[in-house]
């Protein structure tokens, strides 16, 4: 049986937390998926700006184990009443232990706190356990297209819930 790994989450940005977030989607998605390094810019270029200038209607969830950034997921102003879930990430190895689950409803009880009506977020359907972790919540599918990006034909998909 696995062991429940000992993480720690925090909010606060410091110095190199935005380039190691960008790195690890940019290795993990590579390593898992396949997709190149157009990736990194698709998660790079928000984060720059979320860390510019983010305010107290958004926040960021980092997720460290032994002082190492293993995972995260941020909550991300849209509009007045419209939120958007970004950057949700956990390494392999603490995979499974509801920590991504506990993020999600984390960002979710964030988002009701500040008066969003609704959360999205985009996904791609290869990724499974996140589908299946948003269904389970209570995210439904609202929007779905299939193109080439990242370097491999993908379906993205868009999930919504109402708040």
């Amino acid at each position: 049986m696995k062991q429940n790994p000992q993480v720690v989450i925090r909010n606060d940005l410091k110095p190199g937390d935005a380039g190691y977030i960008i790195y690890l989607h940019g290795y993990l998605y590579s390593k898992e998926y396949g997709f190149d390094s157009n990736f990194e810019p698709y998660v790079a270029i928000p984060l720059a700006e979320f860390v510019m200038s983010h305010t107290d209607r958004e926040k960021i969830w980092i997720v460290e184990r032994e002082k190492e950034i293993v995972g995260s997921v941020a909550i991300v102003r849209y509009s007045d009443q419209l939120a958007q879930l970004r950057w949700l990430l956990l390494h392999p190895k603490i995979r499974g232990f509801g920590i991504g689950k506990n993020l999600v409803e984390e960002g979710i009880a964030f988002c009701r706190d500040c008066g969003y009506s609704s959360l999205f977020l985009w996904t791609v359907d290869i990724l499974k356990e996140a589908t299946q972790l948003y269904q389970s919540i209570g995210f439904k599918l609202t929007e779905q297209k299939t193109h080439e990006i990242w370097g491999i034909e993908l379906t993205e998909q868009r999930y919504e819930l109402v708040l």
